[in-house]
């Protein structure tokens, strides 16, 4: 009779302990994903301020610095919390490297935090909207990114940060991929990184989650935790015919990815 009753029922103990769980993971991850909205809006309002105030060569420093700093920490928040697996450590190879060109495939929205979170010297292309934008805007003038408004400025602005000894972070398909494990190869980041006379250094980054592909809301819960796998690749020199460079590269990329890399609903 005591060995009867000392004996326990692990699978009746399984759905609660799931179900614990998950509200574990939903309330940890809104509470993350608030945190990083007001960490974001902490450093957007001063970096707005100090923009007119400082000369570019002391406030774009600082603007990036800033960045990087805020985005680490919360990819810290993220992996103490058990919502997010991911390596970071192969980029650091990377981070006193100067004058390149940082291409980068693109699954999700939050490539670019893992990249900047761990390089603190990058520039990046951003759409125009976010210079507007509460949460990001004034950090992102601050950091001297470049609007994608207007693209002769912009190759200009890009081709001397590249100059200038800063990384240019660009995703050659130009937006989030649609049609995993990748788009076609857009040709203005060959322009770019001809006109900087600069290589090109290409990073693979492969996702397990949907979360924050092209149509996935930032508020919607996905399956966690959030699983990323970076890989710094090989490095190539745009030579002088950038559509054959461009071709070059898009195939490289798709030899490299795996056919399943990023495939799930929305």
């Amino acid at each position: 009779m005591a060995g009867s009753s000392a004996g326990v029922d692990c699978s009746a103990l399984r759905p609660f302990a799931r179900r614990l769980q998950a509200f574990y993971y939903t309330i940890a991850f809104y509470l993350c994903l608030a945190i990083f909205g007001v960490s974001c809006l902490i450093w957007s309002i001063p970096a707005g301020l100090l923009r007119p105030l400082l000369p570019r060569r002391i406030g774009e420093p600082i603007g990036q610095f800033g960045i990087m700093a805020g985005f680490r920490w919360s990819l810290w928040l993220l992996r103490v919390a058990g919502l997010l697996r991911v390596d970071l450590s192969p980029l650091d190879r990377l981070r006193d490297e100067r004058g390149i060109v940082l291409a980068c495939n693109h699954p999700t929205m939050m490539d670019a935090v893992l990249l900047i979170s761990r390089l603190p010297r990058v520039v990046c292309i951003t759409k125009a909207s976010l210079w507007n934008n509460l949460f990001l805007g004034g950090g992102i003038r601050l950091a001297g990114y470049l609007p994608n408004d207007a693209p002769v400025p912009m190759i200009r602005r890009a081709a001397e940060a590249v100059r200038e000894g800063r990384q240019l972070m660009i995703f050659p398909e130009g937006s989030r991929t649609a049609h995993p494990p990748l788009d076609p190869f857009h040709r203005s980041f060959a322009v770019m990184a001809r006109a900087a006379g600069a290589p090109v250094q290409t990073v693979l980054i492969e996702a397990d989650s949907p979360y924050l592909r092209k149509g996935w809301p930032l508020l919607r819960q996905p399956a966690l935790p959030i699983v990323f796998r970076l890989r710094v690749g090989e490095r190539f020199d745009v030579g002088t015919d950038s559509a054959a460079f461009v071709h070059r590269l898009e195939a490289y990329f798709r030899a490299e990815l795996p056919p399943s890399s990023g495939r799930s609903s929305v």
